[in-house]
């Protein structure tokens, strides 16, 4: 081994960007006792600085953890760098209006990693996440295991919440997938979603409830405009995507190969290739590991295309 080779350490993540969801992020992760070692990075490095700070009052609470502001250089050695920088989704605002703005900071953050020679996973955070992570596997040059996206990981949370909520049980025991694009295109898989391994529509009928058509139109409504209800209310959304972003480092950094719907390069499911999107999918030690094939009416394989060509379109009017 050159005395230039970097040595990942496993126990060391980096946070690339220091708003609301970096910020966050790193607090939830702080917490999560997986990690020795974490360190901030932002444009401004006071910010990052300051975060690092307050975040650090909280270990004598937790498991000891090393946080720090830092710079490209300090990533290097990192198992996994978390990358939420960009400009922040406006109220009226689609996650697909911040492309433009978004791919040209990513021009300049996935280079200065690359130079780093960094071994690790690629975690994008940032939306359009999906077009980003397209983006950031582009630049990097990464194998596609190595680079992966939040994904529909938190839409698939609020689904479950949200039926957890209808039927009145521990969402936990809820099965379903948000997949396609994290955004307006997004579709619930319903024809797959079970409570505890019966049908959902089953588990409806014995809780009483028989109106099954209207009712999952109405909650994947709701779950898809879950983050602009909170963006017109408060601003921002961060802590669930925090607790997202945290429970994605899980399953990687102790290698669960948990199914998660993180957004990773299509490779001819479903008929589609060459974008990225969300569909269930291993995750461990390696990043993305496979994909894992849900039952999807013709329907759903229907809008899942349509979600795929949105995002082609939308990225390729950006790369012009």
């Amino acid at each position: 081994m050159s005395k230039n080779e970097v040595v990942m350490n496993p126990r060391k993540v980096a946070v690339v960007g220091c708003g609301f969801v970096g910020s966050a992020s790193a607090f939830a992760l702080m917490q999560s006792g997986l990690f020795s070692e974490m360190v901030l990075i932002d444009a401004n490095f006071e910010k990052a600085e300051g975060e690092a700070f307050d975040i650090s009052h909280g270990v004598p609470f937790t498991r000891p953890i090393k946080i720090y502001a830092g710079d490209y250089d300090d990533l290097a050695d990192a198992a996994i760098v978390v990358i939420t920088a960009g400009a922040a989704q406006k109220p009226g605002e689609t996650r697909l209006d911040l492309v433009h703005k978004n791919i040209n900071i990513f021009k300049s953050i996935i280079p200065e990693i690359v130079k780093r020679d960094f071994q690790g996973i690629l975690l994008i955070v940032a939306n359009p996440v999906d077009i980003l992570t397209y983006t950031a596997l582009k630049l990097s040059g990464y194998a596609p295991n190595r680079v992966i996206g939040s994904g529909t990981v938190l839409d698939t949370a609020r689904l479950k919440e949200r039926l957890g909520e209808h039927l009145e049980v521990d969402n936990r025991s809820v099965h379903a997938f948000i997949v396609g694009e994290h955004g307006d295109s997004e579709i619930a898989a319903w024809s797959s979603a079970n409570v505890s391994g019966i049908p959902l529509h089953d588990f409806c009928e014995m809780r009483g409830h028989h109106d099954h058509e209207g009712a999952t139109a109405e909650i994947a409504e709701k779950v898809k405009n879950s983050a602009y209800e909170i963006i017109q209310r408060k601003g921002a959304t961060y802590y669930g995507i925090a607790m997202s972003v945290k429970r994605i480092c899980e399953a990687i950094i102790r290698d669960e190969r948990s199914i998660l719907p993180i957004s990773t390069m299509m490779d001819g499911e479903s008929g589609i290739k060459d974008v990225v999107l969300s569909m269930p999918s291993i995750v461990g030690a390696e990043g993305f590991i496979s994909k894992v094939p849900i039952s999807l009416s013709e329907d759903e394989i229907k809008a899942l295309n349509k979600s795929a060509e949105t995002l082609k379109s939308v990225l390729e009017e950006a790369l012009e």
